[in-house]
């Protein structure tokens, strides 16, 4: 689904909205219309997951205006933007912000300073949610044990890895992986 990556799975946009309350209205009107239809004796799930697809759309909506008026409002800092997408090509083997601002010609103080400004997250964040997102990715989509994630990820070993993911997320890898289950993705790779 092409909101992916705007609703979710982005570690740069504030995942909040604040809506309006026009929208607070519409939002309200589907989330009753979809209990309405879940609580429909004759249950088929095509009307369900049409009305889940029209939040997201309409989620989508408004959270691509609010991105667009921020960035109307800001202005756009290339270097910053410049290390979101090293961070994007190199965050499996650079692990600290001091990499990134040699990378930026920067000192680690200015850079730390323009990324919390900019992005309003510290580097250490923005790296550490990073790896977190690819560690559940991988949780999710491979049936490959914690130990091999671990070492896809570059950790030391599995059990610094489970405590960072734990810290993070505040559940075992295990537990997230038990709670998620593994995608069909996962078998389809297996051929």
């Amino acid at each position: 689904m092409r909101c992916n990556g705007l609703l979710f799975n982005n570690i740069y946009i504030d995942p909040i909205v604040i809506l309006t309350e026009k929208e607070a209205r519409v939002f309200d009107k589907l989330v009753d219309d979809l209990t309405e239809e879940l609580n429909n004796e004759t249950l088929s799930d095509i009307v369900p997951r049409a009305y889940l697809q029209l939040f997201l759309a309409k989620s989508s909506s408004i959270k691509m205006n609010a991105v667009s008026n921020k960035n109307n409002d800001s202005e756009r800092d290339e270097l910053m933007e410049q290390f979101s997408q090293l961070l994007d090509e190199h965050f499996l083997n650079l692990h600290k912000p001091v990499d990134y601002a040699e990378l930026l010609s920067m000192s680690r103080d200015n850079f730390t300073r323009r990324c919390t400004r900019y992005f309003r997250k510290s580097p250490s964040q923005l790296i550490q949610e990073k790896l977190m997102l690819e560690a559940k990715k991988q949780l999710h989509l491979t049936r490959q044990s914690i130990k091999e994630i671990a070492y896809n990820l570059r950790f030391q070993d599995e059990f610094y890895f489970s405590r960072v993911f734990k810290k993070f997320t505040k559940v075992s890898p295990q537990a997230f992986r038990d709670k998620t289950g593994i995608s069909i993705v996962a078998d389809m790779s297996k051929d």
